[in-house]
Order: structure tokens, then sequence, then C-alpha cells
């Protein structure tokens, strides 16, 4: 293949293993593991690979996509953009001011709600809507107070806005709690109830670690209704939960990384590797499943994964 020059001259050494040119990229990490593995093979590449130098930035979406629109370095890049459910800010920042650029590889993402394969089978639950029952919800209800828990989301997902609309759309808010913790909370959740035999539904999606550390199963929902599903983001609109309505399953995602235009100028060869760069959902679940459910480290899994896959690396880098 033909070396693109930039990605050549970041990536070949000189005799005593000095990089030719150094290139530095500030990495933003969101809370969800499928974001930390990806931010870490993004960085596992550019040190490895193209000897640059990287700085891992955690950061919610809103405060990487600032970063990013600023351009001054405080954040390149955003390893995980989900759309449409962060499509407020790519409208803003990647089709409105113009200051971010969205990879035209993505992998494809499936979001819904799941419990544990025993509460289902036990409970007959297939259906979101089962989780409006009253003997369902009695099941999920761990703290007493009349109303079944179910786990919406991280505090700054976008995703969990659109949950919220949801549970009050699909009728179940006299029946389900949403919550709103990180998602550690949530494993931990899922594992103690799965060890207590109790009841408990939570946001899944497409890849993630949790169908390698847990027997859970997605419910079905109404097929996805673009008339059904209309999403105003707090960041459109201060009234965005009482102007949204969302009756309908998500449609299926396009999952991509996004960064800073002015990289390319600052740091052209790692620019041009991030337009290269692709995993697919299987890739990130493998990652998620050795962060989350073998204890790794997410620089330990992106270094062996790299590792591993030095062909498919070479091709990102034009090599």
């Amino acid at each position: 293949m033909k070396l693109k020059t930039s990605l050549m001259a970041a990536a070949l050494v000189s005799g005593i293993g000095a990089p030719v040119l150094a290139e530095e990229v500030k990495i933003g990490v969101p809370t969800w593991t499928g974001a930390q593995a990806i931010a870490y093979v993004l960085g596992e590449i550019v040190t490895s690979r193209i000897g640059g130098s990287v700085e891992y930035v955690p950061g919610n979406n809103a405060t990487i996509f600032q970063a990013m629109d600023q351009g001054e370095g405080d954040i390149d890049v955003h390893p995980d953009v989900w759309l449409p459910n962060q499509e407020s800010f790519t409208k803003e920042y990647v089709d409105g001011a113009g200051t971010v650029t969205l990879s035209s590889n993505p992998y494809e993402g499936n979001q819904g709600f799941c419990v544990s394969k025993d509460f289902a089978e036990a409970n007959d639950i297939t259906d979101i809507t089962d989780l409006g029952r009253p003997d369902v919800a009695a099941l999920m209800d761990s703290d007493g107070n009349g109303l079944g828990e179910m786990w919406i989301g991280a505090p700054g997902w976008a995703s969990a806005n659109v949950n919220e609309v949801k549970v009050r759309d699909y009728g179940l808010l006299d029946f389900v709690e949403p919550i709103r913790a990180e998602e550690a909370v949530k494993t931990a959740r899922i594992k103690d109830s799965i060890a207590k035999g109790e009841g408990y539904a939570f946001y899944c999606y497409e890849p993630h670690a949790v169908w390698y550390m847990f027997d859970v199963v997605m419910l079905t929902e109404p097929a996805f209704d673009p008339e059904k599903y209309v999403m105003v983001q707090p960041s459109d609109d201060a009234d965005w939960y009482d102007k949204s309505m969302v009756a309908t399953k998500d449609d299926l995602k396009q999952v991509q990384i996004a960064w800073s235009n002015s990289l390319a100028d600052r740091s052209p060869a790692i620019a041009e590797f991030f337009a290269n760069f692709s995993l697919t959902a299987d890739d990130v679940s493998g990652l998620a499943f050795e962060i989350s459910a073998q204890g790794r480290e997410p620089a330990e899994a992106a270094k062996e994964w790299v590792e591993a896959n030095s062909d498919r690396v070479d091709t990102m880098l034009g090599l």
C-alpha cells in the first residue's frame, strides 16, 4: 500500500528508537467502559506506533465537545460518539460551527432495557410493558418505596435523558423509579440482584461487557418509529422533558470517534490516523469485558489488543 506521508513520518523511528516526529493529543474519557476502552486503544496506537504523547482527560459529553470546539488542545478527541443520542452536539459543533470532525468509520450499536434471564423466565417478562405489572414492580422494589428501580444511565449521558422520557411515555412512572448513577453502581446492583434472586431492570446496550459478565436478556419494545421518537436534549431546550415524546425503541446507532479540527494543524499524523481508525462492536465488547469483568487496567487491555491486531493497526496507519 502507498504510505501516507504524515503517518509514515510519524511511524518511522531513528536508529536509537526515538520518534522522528513527536506529536501530542489529549483524549477525552467518558465514564462508560466502552468509551474508556476505545480511548486507551487510541492512546496506545499514538504512543507505541506513532511515537506521540497522550494525556487522558475525564469528562462528560458536553465538556468534551466544548473543548474540541474551542480547539485549544484541552481535549482533542471524543472516543465514542453515539448517534443519534449525541446528535445535539454533532449538529452544533460538526454541522453548525464546523469545528469538529466526525469519523466516517462507525460501528453499530443497539440499545434497550434488560433484566436477568432468570428473573425474566421466572416472571414471564419479555416486553418493556411487563415492568409496569404491579407484581413485577414489587419484585424490583429493593428500598420499599413502592416503586421498582430501573437504572436509566449515568449523569451526563444523553441516552439517560431519552430513557427518562421513555419511562414516562411507556406508562411506567406509577410502577418504576428511573435511577441515574455511575455505571459501576449498575454493574454491582446486577450482580447483587442475581445473587439474591431479586428483580432489577437496567438500560443496556451492545457492545458492552455485560453480555459477557451476566446472563441477561433485552426486552422487546415497539419497533422504531420516527414519528413517535421526538427527543429534545437539555442542551437544546430547558423544557426538554415536556417537549419530548419517545414511545418507541431506539433505532440502531452509529458509533464513532470525533476530534477537533484544530488537531490537523497541531498534530497532523494523529489527525490522519483518527480519520482511518475503525473498530467493530465485538472489539469493543471484548475490551469492555476485559476491563469490567476481568479487572484489567484499560491501558493494559488496550496494549494487548494493539499487539494482537498489528495488521489492522497497520491499515489504520496507512502502512
